[in-house]
């Protein structure tokens, strides 16, 4: 009696998901290698223009010594050295005025300096529209809306969307990437914009798409399982035959994967808040300790004596153990480390192992790492190293990695721990020898053909189903 109330619920779920799954296989063949496009940190400094600040910076104007220091990157913007902090309007250096909206004239400079940058042949920018969100500013439209949508006229069909208000660009894409994204990441994460605009339903789809993939896979092995049947002499046989044969076979041999892959999927949502963690904030509250405004004048007061024209295409500054550090970088990703003086101020072990020492917590080790481990490495990005790792004697053995060019912080907690094995490791396949490449691109196409293979015949099992109820009506 239980047995045929499995077969119904697995038969009958899978006419409802089986559709699905195969989506999921199918586009994750395209995810392995396009995702969802985006206008990566390494783009945006390829698309800035040479720094130049003489006749700067008119620091008597940008407020009280005594404020709280932000982060802040400085950028030229049509010829200007533009001051650019979070949650603030944009000011420009030479005057100290806040920053005005940017005419369509304006926008279309931003593009043909984009085009550059990016050294787009024959580029011919122009403007489009204005959006508040659509299919590829879905993931950063909100706090900029609206948003200027404009096409770069070149072979590659690349497109652009700015901020007017800052002169931002947030979002770049091109005809191979928006092709490709629609047979991969919009069927894969259910991100049409229509469903991604609202948020919390979109997650709930999601998640409870995923809980019933979960539960249609956990009663497909126990019904595979179940259905073995031995031969005179010994071996274990599928009683099925045609293409259920098949589908038996996929299922004894690919189910359980396809329950880690389902199962992974759904902890990407962090459901119920499973996957705890506010990603070490406290600690990095510590490490950035507490600066003032004064540092900042400081620097823009020496920064044009010793910053020759043309050195470097962005500054960001931030606080590092209560003092400010500018990470001065170059078009190709270079970077040196400057102080509030302006000058180089490059990092040593001893310095970075004094500050982590400084922390509200003990130390149980600190090393220069040479080579990656288990939750610092490179996959589809190569990891950059070395690395100074420090392991806290706090309860979760907190981990810090510490990058010796910018100081930057990666605190790996326990919930960060969770994700790696939770998610990346069973998502991902991105375990040690396997996830280097082309091992990787080998074992996964592999892998990832079986399950499809698994899920097209349940389709074929569904849509049978289907036809003969239909008929019986």
């Amino acid at each position: 009696m239980l047995l045929r109330a499995i077969q119904l619920i697995h038969r009958y779920l899978a006419v409802a998901v089986s559709v699905l799954i195969a989506i999921w296989c199918l586009s994750g063949f395209v995810m392995m290698y396009q995702s969802f496009p985006a206008f990566t940190p390494a783009e945006r400094l390829q698309t800035l223009a040479p720094l130049e600040l003489t006749q700067c910076c008119a620091a008597a104007l940008l407020g009280d010594d005594n404020e709280p220091l932000r982060s802040f990157r400085i950028e030229m913007l049509q010829g200007e050295p533009v001051l650019r902090q979070p949650g603030v309007t944009p000011v420009k250096l030479r005057d100290g005025q806040p920053l005005e909206p940017l005419t369509q004239a304006g926008l279309l400079g931003v593009a043909a300096q984009y085009a550059a940058g990016r050294k787009l042949v024959n580029a011919s920018p122009t403007w489009l529209r204005e959006v508040n969100v659509d299919q590829w500013s879905i993931q950063i439209a909100n706090p900029y809306q609206p948003l200027q949508h404009l096409a770069l006229g070149d072979k590659a069909g690349s497109q652009i969307y700015v901020d007017a208000s800052t002169g931002e660009i947030l979002q770049d894409t091109n005809r191979r990437e928006r092709v490709l994204t629609w047979f991969g990441a919009i069927p894969h994460w259910f991100y049409p914009t229509v469903l991604r605009r609202n948020g919390p339903l979109w997650s709930q789809i999601v998640i409870w798409t995923a809980v019933i993939g979960v539960f249609l896979t956990l009663t497909g092995l126990y019904l595979g399982i179940t259905s073995l049947r031995r031969k005179r002499d010994g071996r274990l046989s599928s009683p099925f035959r045609g293409i259920w044969y098949w589908h038996h076979l996929l299922g004894l041999s690919m189910g359980l994967l396809t329950l880690t892959w389902v199962f992974s999927g759904m902890m990407t949502m962090n459901p119920w808040g499973l996957l705890f963690g506010d990603g070490g904030a406290a600690i990095r509250t510590q490490w950035r300790g507490a600066s003032t405004h004064a540092q900042l004048r400081q620097f823009l007061e020496s920064a044009p004596a010793s910053i020759a024209p043309a050195q470097f295409v962005q500054l960001q500054g931030d606080v590092v153990a209560g003092e400010l550090q500018v990470l001065a970088f170059r078009a190709d990703g270079s970077v040196q480390r400057l102080n509030a003086a302006a000058q180089p101020d490059p990092l040593d072990g001893e310095t970075m192992e004094r500050w982590v020492r400084a922390l509200n917590t003990g130390v149980e080790s600190f090393t220069r790492m040479e080579h990656p481990d288990t939750y610092f490495y490179g996959h589809k990005v190569k990891a950059r190293l070395p690395v100074y790792r420090a392991i806290l004697a706090d309860a979760g053995r907190t981990r810090l990695y510490i990058d010796p060019d910018t100081a930057s912080l990666r605190v790996v907690d326990a919930s960060v721990r969770q994700s790696r094995w939770l998610i990346s490791a069973m998502h991902d396949i991105d375990l040690p020898v396997l996830r280097n490449r082309p091992v990787w691109d080998v074992l996964v196409l592999l892998l990832l053909g079986g399950v499809t293979a698994l899920a097209l015949t349940g389709c074929w099992m569904a849509l049978k189903i289907i036809i003969r109820s239909g008929r019986k009506s």
